[in-house]
């Protein structure tokens, strides 16, 4: 429980950046009626991009909290940057992946950003739960907040993607 602990913020930043990011350009792409195929490619060049993006920020910013201590001659509070950028990493890429799933199983187009929607959002409020678990917050509240948070960064991101193809026509 400890090790869950100490990378919490970790799991928890990943997990919803992935999450929302990724949503938010499957949305942005089906608010500009683009195709699954460009869905699933620019959802997964995100995905990835954006996940390494995310590490290394984690790692650096550690790594420059150390130096800010060690220059001020405090003890050192992390001593594995790595560590919290990898998890970082991990949480993003696995939660990152839930809302290109629908574009890559499904054959239904009409299907695919409702079970895209359902999917993240599900997932959103799940994490947000699982927070309690190392926490003192109660899990349904946790749980909401995430998912809120989340939705209304989804509403945006499709809303955005529909203005957009609005403004630059149907080509």
């Amino acid at each position: 429980m400890a090790t869950a602990r100490h990378y919490v913020g970790d799991l928890v930043y990943g997990a919803n950046d992935g999450l929302i990011t990724t949503f938010a350009v499957v949305a942005g792409v089906a608010g500009g009626a683009l195709s699954s195929r460009a869905t699933l490619i620019i959802g997964a060049a995100n995905l990835f991009a954006d996940g390494l993006s995310m590490a290394v920020g984690n790692y650096l910013s550690i790594r420059s909290r150390e130096g800010a201590l060690a220059a001020q001659d405090l003890p050192e509070e992390e001593a594995h940057p790595a560590k919290h950028g990898m998890a970082t990493l991990m949480a993003f890429v696995g939660a990152g992946v839930v809302p290109l799933v629908p574009f890559a199983l499904l054959t239904v187009p009409s299907a695919r950003l409702k079970a895209s929607v359902i999917l993240t959002f599900t997932t959103l409020f799940v994490i947000g739960a699982l927070r309690a678990v190392v926490t003192i917050d109660t899990w349904w509240r946790a749980g909401l907040e995430m998912l809120l948070l989340g939705m209304a960064v989804a509403f945006a991101a499709y809303g955005s993607g529909a203005c957009v193809a609005w403004l630059i026509g149907n080509g």
